[in-house]
């Protein structure tokens, strides 16, 4: 699912002057808006597929999911308070996540063990995607603290697709 067209942002009442130019702040804040919204989903996602998983491999999937939701749930502090300290208002609700993201929102009724690590391995790969274009917003911006948080949620990302896509090879 592609992004859809951003909702607008609410701009502190304070000027920021932190040497970025504001059409900037706003790009980047919009941009790690998505990044929230892909990162939020795919937290709620995986803590119910850790919820709901059964078969075989439930032991390994049910920790490697709690490892993995718990990781999501601390990502999503850093990347809202940098949209903040760009000086605009946090998206938080599941409206503004579904209008901003490009993740489905989790299926219902939960899939078997097998389609929830391809889901997973999917919604890793999308948020790196998403993290990588807001990282050339970020970088063009000459805007380090966003680049450098960036970074790291597209590695925390590819690993954790990596790892996902193991259980699935033969």
């Amino acid at each position: 699912m592609a992004h859809r067209k951003p909702l607008p942002l609410h701009a502190s009442p304070s000027p920021v002057r932190i040497g970025i130019a504001d059409a900037q702040r706003e790009a980047i804040s919009q941009a790690l808006s998505a990044v929230l919204a892909d990162t939020y989903t795919l937290y709620l996602t995986t803590h119910n597929f850790h919820w709901n998983v059964t078969g075989p491999m439930f032991n390994t999937l049910h920790a490697m999911f709690m490892t993995q939701y718990t990781e999501l749930w601390n990502a999503v502090d850093p990347i809202a308070e940098r949209v903040r300290a760009l000086g605009y208002a946090v998206p938080g609700s599941y409206r503004e996540f579904a209008a901003r993201g490009s993740l489905p929102d989790v299926p219902s009724p939960p899939p078997k063990a097998v389609e929830m690590i391809r889901i997973l391995v999917d919604g890793n790969e999308a948020v790196a995607k998403t993290a990588r274009e807001a990282f050339t917003v970020a970088d063009h911006a000459n805007d380090q603290p966003s680049a450098d948080l960036l970074t790291q949620r597209m590695d925390v990302h590819e690993k954790a697709a990596w790892m996902l896509r193991s259980l699935l090879e033969d």
